[in-house]
């Protein structure tokens, strides 16, 4: 067999979501911080991605994420996340991935027990509390970046849904987030078509009606690029139900069969944390009380707020998520020279219009 650029990865599911975490192959890429690698990957290295997370070797819903050196002085390492249509500056459900990664692999030492240490994402440091019982991360907490409002029941003209109120937050990403009751769902599995088709024409919506989001502390990190829906638990003990709609792809109003994306099988980390800034802008989540968020599968998230900060002038919140990983598999991926496909492909009927 003659093989080229193996990639050495750990595959995961966080409660539920799938994970691939590149552990080797890569060494590093230039840039003084892992924002800088972000952009370095997006503009002179987009291969890996498309090569990690299309067909043959992903599909529609894959994300991956890459482990590089840190050059912080307090983190033990760094990672860079790739998804379909971005590379997001921040992911909770990534996050707790790579920590259960990092620890359950031993490429950072730890012990029973509590396990603290520092990643640097390209959104900034994010502190780890993970717990080990028998070798196992049985739950990893991180402390995100602050999270804040945009906009607080904005309204928007959805074509062929009409008029949907929507909040704006970030909380690592801009989500645009509506309520699900007012497109007639609940958010149950059997509604995942649907909620993740209206929920992609939100965003569109949101995309062409909003002022674009622009973060104060970085300009590069703008723009509303997912969606969630928002409904009562289906769960006890959980506060809120989430669909969190994640693209893989660009919607043309034109053309219905466009309309394809995928629902974050997890509660999502970072919708969490925009949900909960959002329900702290508005009176109605205090600090200092678990927020349980559950996703399709019915997994959940608990979230905490834990500090008031601003960012800017901009007055913002310090979330905190837990939730688990399992590592489902190991793999070394390979290209053949003479593969027709070395960076992987899409095709219409599962993938909606993808930019090259």
């Amino acid at each position: 067999m003659r093989i080229t650029e193996v990639i050495h990865a750990v595959d995961t599911h966080v409660c539920g979501e799938p994970g691939r975490v590149i552990v080797g192959g890569v060494l590093d890429v230039p840039g003084d911080t892992i924002f800088d690698k972000k952009i370095y990957l997006e503009q002179e290295a987009d291969h890996i991605r498309k090569r990690m997370v299309r067909e043959p070797r992903g599909y529609p819903a894959a994300n991956c994420n890459l482990i590089l050196p840190s050059s912080h002085p307090e983190a033990v390492a760094g990672y860079v996340i790739m998804e379909q249509v971005e590379y997001p500056s921040m992911s909770g459900t990534n996050t707790i991935a790579v920590a259960t990664v990092l620890v359950e692999t031993g490429m950072v030492p730890s012990h029973e027990g509590l396990n603290e240490f520092t990643l640097e994402s390209a959104a900034g440091l994010i502190p780890i509390r993970a717990e080990v019982q028998q070798g196992k991360v049985k739950t990893v907490t991180f402390e995100n970046v602050p999270a804040y409002a945009v906009y607080l029941g904005a309204e928007l003209d959805v074509p062929q849904l009409g008029r949907i109120v929507v909040d704006v937050g970030w909380g690592g990403m801009f989500y645009v987030i509506a309520d699900a009751d007012q497109v007639g769902l609940t958010l149950t599995p059997e509604e995942a078509g649907e909620a993740a088709r209206v929920g992609e024409m939100i965003k569109a919506a949101a995309q062409e009606q909003l002022d674009e989001p622009v973060h104060p502390q970085n300009t590069a990190m703008r723009g509303i690029t997912i969606g969630q829906l928002s409904a009562p638990p289906l769960t006890p003990g959980a506060h809120r139900r989430n669909n969190v709609i994640v693209s893989t792809g660009k919607l043309d109003w034109d053309r219905p069969s466009s309309w394809k994306s995928a629902l974050d099988r997890s509660p999502c980390g970072t919708g969490t944390c925009a949900k909960m800034a959002t329900l702290w802008a508005k009176g109605e989540l205090p600090l200092h009380q678990d927020f349980v968020h559950e996703g399709v599968l019915g997994t959940t998230f608990t979230g905490r707020l834990v500090r008031e900060t601003r960012v800017g002038d901009v007055p913002a919140v310090i979330p905190t998520i837990t939730g688990t990983a399992w590592i489902t598999g190991t793999a070394q991926y390979v290209v053949d020279p003479e593969d027709p496909f070395p960076d992987g492909y899409t095709v219409g009927d599962i993938w909606s219009q993808m930019d090259d």
